[in-house]
Protein backbone atom coordinates (compact mmCIF):
# COMPACT_ATOMS: atom_id res chain seq x y z
CA UNK A 1 0.00 0.00 0.00
CA UNK A 2 1.38 3.37 -0.95
CA UNK A 3 1.43 6.10 1.63
CA UNK A 4 -0.66 8.79 -0.01
CA UNK A 5 -2.65 11.60 1.61
CA UNK A 6 -5.83 9.62 0.83
CA UNK A 7 -4.49 6.48 2.51
CA UNK A 8 -3.39 8.53 5.51
CA UNK A 9 -6.89 10.04 5.75
CA UNK A 10 -8.52 6.61 5.45
CA UNK A 11 -6.22 5.18 8.13
CA UNK A 12 -7.17 8.04 10.46
CA UNK A 13 -10.88 7.62 9.65
CA UNK A 14 -11.01 3.90 10.40
CA UNK A 15 -9.25 4.46 13.72
CA UNK A 16 -11.33 7.49 14.78
CA UNK A 17 -14.62 5.62 15.29
CA UNK A 18 -15.45 2.10 16.48
CA UNK A 19 -17.54 1.26 13.40
CA UNK A 20 -16.85 2.88 10.03
CA UNK A 21 -18.71 2.19 6.81
CA UNK A 22 -17.47 3.36 3.42
CA UNK A 23 -20.55 3.36 1.24
CA UNK A 24 -22.26 4.83 -1.78
CA UNK A 25 -24.51 7.62 -0.55
CA UNK A 26 -25.42 8.12 3.08
CA UNK A 27 -27.48 6.18 5.63
CA UNK A 28 -30.60 8.24 4.87
CA UNK A 29 -30.21 7.89 1.11
CA UNK A 30 -28.00 4.96 0.08
CA UNK A 31 -27.05 5.06 -3.60
CA UNK A 32 -26.82 1.28 -4.10
CA UNK A 33 -28.58 -1.77 -2.79
CA UNK A 34 -25.46 -3.25 -1.20
CA UNK A 35 -24.83 -0.08 0.82
CA UNK A 36 -28.51 0.00 1.83
CA UNK A 37 -28.29 -3.62 3.00
CA UNK A 38 -25.29 -2.99 5.25
CA UNK A 39 -26.87 0.18 6.70
CA UNK A 40 -30.05 -1.80 7.42
CA UNK A 41 -28.06 -4.58 9.13
CA UNK A 42 -26.14 -2.11 11.31
CA UNK A 43 -29.40 -0.41 12.24
CA UNK A 44 -30.98 -3.78 13.12
CA UNK A 45 -28.01 -4.64 15.34
CA UNK A 46 -28.49 -1.23 16.95
CA UNK A 47 -24.98 0.16 16.87
CA UNK A 48 -23.75 3.67 16.17
CA UNK A 49 -21.57 3.97 13.08
CA UNK A 50 -19.76 6.59 11.02
CA UNK A 51 -20.14 6.64 7.25
CA UNK A 52 -18.16 8.07 4.37
CA UNK A 53 -19.74 8.59 0.95
CA UNK A 54 -17.29 7.39 -1.70
CA UNK A 55 -19.41 8.92 -4.49
CA UNK A 56 -18.62 12.42 -3.26
CA UNK A 57 -14.86 11.88 -3.46
CA UNK A 58 -13.27 10.00 -6.41
CA UNK A 59 -9.92 9.76 -4.57
CA UNK A 60 -11.64 8.14 -1.60
CA UNK A 61 -13.57 5.77 -3.87
CA UNK A 62 -10.37 4.40 -5.43
CA UNK A 63 -8.23 4.84 -2.33
CA UNK A 64 -10.42 2.68 -0.09
CA UNK A 65 -10.19 -0.19 -2.58
CA UNK A 66 -6.39 0.01 -2.52
CA UNK A 67 -6.28 0.51 1.26
CA UNK A 68 -8.23 -2.68 1.99
CA UNK A 69 -7.19 -4.60 -1.11
CA UNK A 70 -10.92 -5.21 -1.59
CA UNK A 71 -12.50 -4.31 -4.95
CA UNK A 72 -16.06 -3.43 -3.93
CA UNK A 73 -18.02 -0.95 -1.85
CA UNK A 74 -19.44 -0.93 0.82
CA UNK A 75 -16.63 -1.75 3.20
CA UNK A 76 -17.04 -2.12 6.95
CA UNK A 77 -14.31 -1.50 9.53
CA UNK A 78 -14.55 -2.30 13.23
CA UNK A 79 -11.97 -0.83 15.61
CA UNK A 80 -9.69 -0.10 12.64
CA UNK A 81 -9.89 -3.62 11.18
CA UNK A 82 -11.42 -4.37 7.79
CA UNK A 83 -14.31 -6.81 8.21
CA UNK A 84 -15.68 -7.11 4.69
CA UNK A 85 -18.28 -6.10 2.16
CA UNK A 86 -22.00 -6.68 1.87
CA UNK A 87 -21.99 -10.47 1.41
CA UNK A 88 -19.68 -11.05 4.37
CA UNK A 89 -21.63 -8.67 6.61
CA UNK A 90 -24.94 -10.25 5.58
CA UNK A 91 -23.60 -13.75 6.39
CA UNK A 92 -22.09 -12.65 9.70
CA UNK A 93 -25.41 -11.01 10.64
CA UNK A 94 -27.49 -14.07 9.77
CA UNK A 95 -25.15 -16.33 11.75
CA UNK A 96 -25.13 -14.00 14.78
CA UNK A 97 -21.40 -13.40 14.33
CA UNK A 98 -21.71 -9.64 13.76
CA UNK A 99 -23.42 -8.98 17.09
CA UNK A 100 -20.84 -11.25 18.77
CA UNK A 101 -17.99 -9.31 17.13
CA UNK A 102 -19.37 -6.01 18.40
CA UNK A 103 -19.80 -7.46 21.89
CA UNK A 104 -16.25 -8.88 21.89
CA UNK A 105 -14.93 -5.48 20.83
CA UNK A 106 -16.82 -3.77 23.66
CA UNK A 107 -19.14 -1.91 21.31
CA UNK A 108 -22.44 -1.14 22.99
CA UNK A 109 -25.78 -0.76 21.27
CA UNK A 110 -26.77 2.84 20.59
Amino acid sequence: MTDTPTHTAIDSAVKADDIVLFMKGNPNFPQCGFSATVVDILNQVGVKFKTYDVLSDPDLREGIKEFSDWPTIPQLYVKGEFIGGCDIIREMFSEGELASLFEEQGIKKA
